[in-house]
């Protein structure tokens, strides 16, 4: 069997049980090393084989995956964050399906649930924001073009975008151009739930000038809107005294 699991943000101690369960039984590892935590393959057993996929092609972690099924071993694709985002595991999956190689998915706390507890975030606050777009900025491999930064800017949602951090200057300009003020509140967090993670608010106008000051250009993503400074908001109205519920009657039935 072959498992995607995902290894969570950075810290160690924030993949799930099931993935740790994995990589203590797994005969093989497979890792992405330009962003998981190596600390998290101290959990391999004495034996195991260790594979950093930062090195490989598709083609060679295919290979080793086809290669461990033939000796019945267990296989564990190690992925950064939650395996969903920005993991490339589908066309990883196409081939295990087209040679009727078994394997499933082990999900994992992502990054942008992270970066929300860098700041104490919520990214959903009633009459500010009820939708988190996830996106990233377009460089070397181009996004739809019904896609585009600036088509969902002009939402003026709550947005977070991953592999972005290198091309500041051209997400300002669609940010700006889609529809949102450029004092629009914004953060920058780097690395985090790792030891060095670092966090800072500022605005969408400032954002470049934040990534040149404190020297950040990979491994953060970017949050925009009223969200980030927690503004405005109306209560919940599940804990308004006044609203009923399924569970208990408000006062103003």
């Amino acid at each position: 069997m072959i498992h995607f699991v995902g290894a969570g943000p950075g810290a160690v101690d924030l993949i799930t049980v099931r993935g740790q369960r994995y990589l203590k039984e797994a005969d093989v590892i497979i890792y992405a090393g330009s962003l998981v935590n190596k600390g998290l393959l101290e959990y391999a057993k004495e034996g195991c084989e260790v594979y950093n996929s930062a090195y490989m092609t598709l083609e060679e972690v295919i290979e080793v995956m086809i290669k461990s099924e033939k000796e019945d071993k267990m296989t564990v694709r190690l992925h950064t964050g939650d395996p969903c985002l920005y993991g490339a595991i589908r066309e990883q999956m196409d081939i295990l399906d087209e040679k009727g190689m078994d394997y499933d998915s082990c999900p994992g706390v992502s990054s942008f649930c992270g970066a929300a507890a860098a700041l104490n975030l919520e990214y959903t606050l009633p009459e500010v924001s009820q939708s988190v777009i996830i996106t990233r900025t377009e460089g070397r491999t181009p996004v739809p073009e019904r896609e585009k930064i600036m088509s969902f800017a002009a939402h003026g949602a709550t947005m977070v975008l991953f592999l972005s951090t290198g091309l500041l200057e051209k997400l300002v300009k669609e940010l700006l151009a889609g529809g949102y003020a450029s004092d629009t509140p914004a953060a920058i967090v780097y690395k985090a739930t790792w030891p060095e993670e670092e966090a800072y608010v500022c605005t969408i106008d400032t954002l470049v000038e934040t990534a040149r000051k404190h020297q950040i250009t990979k491994t953060a993503l970017i949050l925009v809107g009223n969200v980030v400074t927690h503004s405005h908001y109306e209560r919940s109205k599940l804990y308004d005294p006044g609203f009923t519920t399924e569970f208990r009657k408000g006062s103003d039935s």
